[in-house]
């Protein structure tokens, strides 16, 4: 696992959060547990020591019973709390031992003068010493002796090793150890199998589409984040396939369109200089030559303003302009192509004067490609009519030809680049160019353009403007 990696980051947080969360859990569980323990035991020698501090008051006071009685029932209390017992008179000498260790002490005295007693005559926890040298403190449970509200001596039980309360933290916190590394280690697995893997399998494809392979995908599991991310993963790799074929389908058909003009100029011009063509036939070629050279020329500055356009590069000049005025002049600019054809061109314009937002030449180049087209495709004497209506903000401009309608192919790659829905016709004239920078001019003013066909009647191009008002 790297080390500077998110599921790295992730387990060490995670464990980090966990193991503090069960550090204060043994805390609060230990803490508890001795708390518990502690009143309980102080409960159940309350019960016992009741009965002892009864025998050794009547015992000291009344001479009740024997001595050796009162140490048997002082010894089963030690026994029944694995305890050491030590009973001293009111001024602190003792005089009986529950273990034989402690037979020394005997006779001897144990300041607890300092320890201040309930009245009550409940038990006491506290740490004393039992040689006076304060060298050895011990833990001890102190109960006083009391006969007819006078304190006749203390019961004095000694803690011995808790073996059983130890044991049990011992469990407590190993238990927690335990969890928190089997925490990190689940952890681990899943965060392994449902983040890492399929990370790693996303990272392993993007490299691999960075080095080309644009069929590159991820195969989608669930329906989580990671598998959002392999969705869009997959979306993205998609869109690149299909921009790079669009990508080489555009080097092709750019090769193709440029080494067209190329080949035949080069081919008129060699057969000119090597003296294959007549005299005669000289100027037709070199004419040939030239229209080729100008639709090469044309060609090229259609690539400069698509690149423009694509790149963010092509500015616009906004101004207000009269769209009928604009209709008129590319009418009269195609007066030649149209007589050319016998065509009956009719303009209809609803206002006297119709003012649009835009920019007026890239406006004017828009209808002129669109004009040309209904030029090129009318049939002979045919008819092409220009209608100009407004609604709202909005102007709509819309060109119709007749002839032939177009087929569903044509319409679904009309908008395509170098797309020729008549190859025969139009090879030499047509860049295949035309309509895709008119909706790339349109698309820059944020108008629409789309096309229609006129039943039996031909076709009808239609784009909106923004009005003045």
């Amino acid at each position: 696992m790297k080390k500077n990696s998110i599921v790295r980051k992730l387990i060490i947080t995670f464990s980090s959060i966990t193991g503090g969360l069960l550090i204060l859990v043994g805390l609060v569980l230990t803490i508890g547990f001795y708390r518990i323990n502690h009143d309980e035991l102080i409960h159940t020698l309350n019960k016992q020591l009741d009965v002892v501090s009864e025998a050794v008051g009547s015992y000291l006071k009344y001479q009740e019973g024997t001595y050796d009685e009162v140490n048997r029932l002082l010894k089963i209390a030690c026994l029944t709390n694995d305890m050491d017992g030590i009973v001293v008179d009111r001024l602190g000498y003792v005089y009986m031992v529950s273990n034989s260790e402690y037979s020394e002490f005997k006779y001897t005295n144990i300041d607890i003068s300092s320890t201040k007693m309930p009245t009550n005559g409940e038990i006491i926890y506290k740490k004393i010493s039992i040689d006076n040298t304060n060298s050895s403190k011990v833990s001890a449970f102190i109960k006083p002796i009391y006969s007819n509200n006078q304190l006749d001596g203390y019961i004095i039980m000694i803690e011995n090793d808790p073996v059983n309360e130890k044991r049990t933290v011992i469990i407590i916190w190993i238990s927690i150890v335990l969890a928190v590394i089997v925490a990190g280690g689940i952890v681990k697995y899943f965060a392994q199998l449902l983040v890492v893997e399929p990370i790693e399998k996303i990272n392993n494809s993007a490299k691999r589409l960075a080095k080309g392979d644009v069929q590159e995908r991820v195969k989608v599991v669930g329906k989580n984040e990671i598998g959002e991310l392999a969705q869009s993963f997959n979306r993205m790799a998609q869109s690149i396939e299909e921009s790079d074929n669009i990508r080489k389908e555009f080097i092709s058909n750019v090769s193709h369109e440029l080494r067209s003009p190329i080949t035949s100029i080069k081919g008129f011009i060699g057969g000119i200089l090597d003296g294959v063509i007549p005299r005669d036939k000289e100027n037709y070629y070199l004419k040939i030559a030239y229209d080729e050279i100008d639709r090469l020329a044309r060609l090229v500055n259609d690539l400069l303003d698509i690149s423009a356009m694509e790149s963010g590069k092509f500015n616009l000049h906004i101004s207000e302009f009269d769209i009928n005025q604009t209709v008129s002049l590319c009418i009269l600019n195609l007066e030649n192509k149209i007589q050319a054809k016998g065509l009956n061109v009719k303009a209809i314009f609803h206002e006297k004067r119709c003012f649009a937002i835009g920019d007026r030449d890239r406006i004017l180049q828009v209808i002129t490609n669109l004009f040309e087209n209904a030029i090129k495709y009318s049939e002979d004497n045919g008819q092409i009519e220009i209608n100009i209506s407004t609604k709202g903000e909005k102007i709509f401009v819309s060109i119709f030809n007749s002839g032939d309608i177009l087929s569903e192919h044509d319409l679904n790659h009309i908008w395509d680049r170098f797309y020729k829905s008549d190859k025969s016709r139009t090879n030499k004239i047509s860049t295949g160019l035309g309509l895709p920078i008119v909706r790339l001019i349109l698309s820059q003013h944020n108008q629409d353009i789309w096309v229609e066909n006129v039943e039996d009647k031909g076709v009808r191009f239609i784009f909106t403007l923004q009005r003045n008002n």
